[in-house]
C-alpha cells in the first residue's frame, strides 16, 4: 500500500500541470499500475497533490468513542447470548433482546454495568456501529485459520450454473456431485461433510452426510443417492400416472 501511495505522489506532480488528454493518459497508467477503480484513482491522485510530505508521515486523528465502555462490554455479552448474529440482525431485535435478558436476569457477569443510560446507548446503535465495535472481539474469538474452498467471485465465474440448454441430456438422471465441509473456522479435527447431488435438468437435489472424503464414505454416499433416486423416480411416476 505504501508503494502505491508513492507512485500516486509521483503521478500527482505531472497530473497537476497536464492538460485534459495528458491527465487521461496518466490516470489510465495509474489504474493499470495499482489496480484501483478509476474513480478511486482520480480521488487519490488529487489528494496526493494536496498532501505535503509522504503519506506514511501523516497521522489520522482517531475517531472519538461515541458510546461508553460499559455499553461496549454489555454489547459483547448480548451478542454472545443472541447467537452471535451480524449487526444488521442484532440491531433489528435489540429492544426485545435487551428486555428479555434484563427481565430474566441472564446478563450474568455484566449485569452490574447495566443501567438506563447503557440500555439507551445499545438501543440507539446502528448496524454498522455494532459491527465496528464487535469486530476486534469477533476476530479474537475466531482467528483466521486454514479453511476449505470458499465461494469467491473467481469461483462464481469459473463454475457457471448449468441448465438443460447447455448440452445436457434431454431428460433427468444425470447428477452433478460435490462435497461441502462443515468445518467452521478451522479444519482441525473431525467434522461433518455432506455429499450433494443435483440434477441440473429438473433441479432435484439430494444431500447425504458423510464422515470425510475417504473413498469408502464417498462410495457409500453415492450408493445411498442411487437408491434414493430410484425411490423418488418411482414416486414421481406414480404421481404422473395418477394425475393422467
Amino acid at each position: 500500500m505504501a508503494s502505491r501511495r508513492e507512485i500516486t505522489k509521483k503521478f500527482a506532480r505531472e497530473y497537476a500541470n497536464a492538460n485534459k488528454t495528458e491527465k487521461t493518459q496518466l490516470l489510465n497508467a495509474l489504474v493499470e499500475t495499482t489496480g484501483w477503480h478509476r474513480d478511486y484513482a482520480r480521488r487519490a491522485i488529487r489528494n496526493a497533490h494536496a498532501r505535503k510530505g509522504a503519506a506514511r508521515d501523516r497521522q489520522r486523528k482517531p475517531r472519538p468513542r461515541k458510546y461508553s465502555y460499559d455499553a461496549l462490554v454489555v454489547l459483547q455479552e448480548v451478542w454472545a447470548l443472541s447467537g452471535q448474529p451480524s449487526g444488521k440482525y442484532l440491531a433489528a431485535v435489540m429492544d426485545d433482546t435487551l428486555e428479555r435478558l434484563v427481565r430474566f436476569r441472564e446478563l450474568g457477569r455484566v449485569a452490574a454495568r447495566v443501567s438506563e443510560e447503557v440500555l439507551d446507548e445499545l438501543q440507539s446503535m446502528s448496524a454498522a456501529t455494532i459491527d465496528r465495535y464487535l469486530k476486534p472481539h469477533r476476530d479474537a474469538r475466531y482467528p483466521h485459520a486454514l479453511g476449505t474452498t470458499r465461494p469467491s467471485h473467481v469461483l462464481r465465474w469459473s463454475i457457471p450454473t448449468r441448465t438443460a440448454m447447455d448440452g445436457l441430456p434431454p431428460g433427468p438422471g444425470l447428477y452433478e456431485l460435490d462435497t461441502v465441509a462443515h468445518c467452521g473456522h478451522t479444519t482441525k479435527g473431525e467434522y461433518l461433510r455432506t455429499l450433494t447431488a443435483t440434477d441440473p435438468v429438473i433441479g432435484w437435489t439430494l444431500i447425504r452426510g458423510i464422515r470425510n472424503n475417504a473413498h469408502v464414505n464417498i462410495r457409500a454416499g453415492m450408493d445411498w443417492i442411487r437408491k434414493a433416486s430410484r425411490s423418488r423416480s418411482r414416486g414421481w411416476t406414480s404421481i404422473t400416472e395418477a394425475s393422467s
